[in-house]
């Protein structure tokens, strides 16, 4: 099977690669432009594997349990819409994914509603609150 038909059935499987990390996304689009380096098409290959058996799981981001980001930046707390970054620095992209995060739990504990507004927004509201 060529890269290109794998390409598709990737795609076709991962609701036209929205379900995709960004950097697979990216791998796909290098595969499909046949443009990878030899660890590029091991890695391809595996992405293809995965998303055929079921097993693919998108990352989280910056290893920040139940956050993840899209293709266009927009950042999740479980599913929800948080954040949006377009970081070039990946120290920083960490740093800032652990504030989220540790955000996102406090607000959880604290039984508020997580999303952009409480997270991001309206933040000052809840960052002094004690957990009940």
């Amino acid at each position: 099977m060529t890269p290109s038909a794998m390409a598709v059935e990737i795609l076709e499987k991962t609701n036209d690669g929205n379900g995709l990390d960004p950097t697979d996304l990216s791998l796909l689009q290098s595969a499909v432009n046949s443009n990878m380096t030899e660890a590029g098409e091991v890695a391809f290959y595996e992405l293809h594997s995965r998303v055929n058996s079921g097993n693919y799981v998108k990352p989280w981001l910056c290893g920040v349990e139940h956050l993840t980001q899209d293709y266009e930046g927009f950042v999740y707390w479980k599913g929800e819409h948080v954040e949006h970054y377009s970081h070039s620095d990946f120290d920083d992209m960490k740093r800032d994914a652990e504030e989220l995060g540790r955000r996102c739990l406090h607000l959880e504990a604290l039984g508020v509603e997580v999303d952009v507004a409480t997270a991001v927004w309206t933040w000052d509201k809840y960052e002094g609150m004690e957990v009940p």
